[in-house]
C-alpha cells in the first residue's frame, strides 16, 4: 500500500486482479451472448439461421460488452441493473436481428 497526499490508500493492482476484474465485468456478456443462441436453436426459431452458432456468439458478445462498457461510462460504475437491463434488450434485439425475426 503507498499513502498519497491526501492520505488516501492507494492500492496497486497486480496482473491477476487486473484479469479476474475483467473477467468479472465480461462475464455477464458472455453468458448472455452463449445462453441466446443456445437457447434459439432449441425452438423454431433456430432452425435454418442464416449466421453460424460462433457468429452469432461473437456478435451478441460484442453487443453486450459495448453496453457494459456504455453503462460503465455513463454511471461511473458497473453492475448496475439499468445496464444488465439494456444489455438483455439489446442482445435480444441483436439475436432477433441475425435470425431475422421480422421475416417470421
Amino acid at each position: 500500500m503507498v499513502r498519497d497526499a491526501d492520505y488516501k490508500i492507494c492500492h496497486t493492482m497486480h496482473l491477476t486482479d487486473v484479469i479476474n476484474h475483467v473477467l468479472s465485468f465480461a462475464l455477464p456478456a458472455l453468458a448472455l451472448a452463449i445462453a441466446l443462441p443456445s437457447l434459439a436453436r432449441m425452438t423454431a426459431w433456430g432452425r435454418g439461421g442464416p449466421a453460424s452458432f460462433k457468429t452469432q456468439v461473437l456478435v451478441n458478445f460484442v453487443a453486450a460488452l459495448a453496453v457494459l462498457l456504455a453503462g460503465l461510462w455513463f454511471w461511473g460504475q458497473d453492475g448496475r441493473m439499468a445496464t444488465y437491463l439494456a444489455m438483455a434488450t439489446v442482445s435480444g434485439s441483436v439475436q432477433w436481428l441475425i435470425l431475422r425475426g421480422w421475416q417470421r
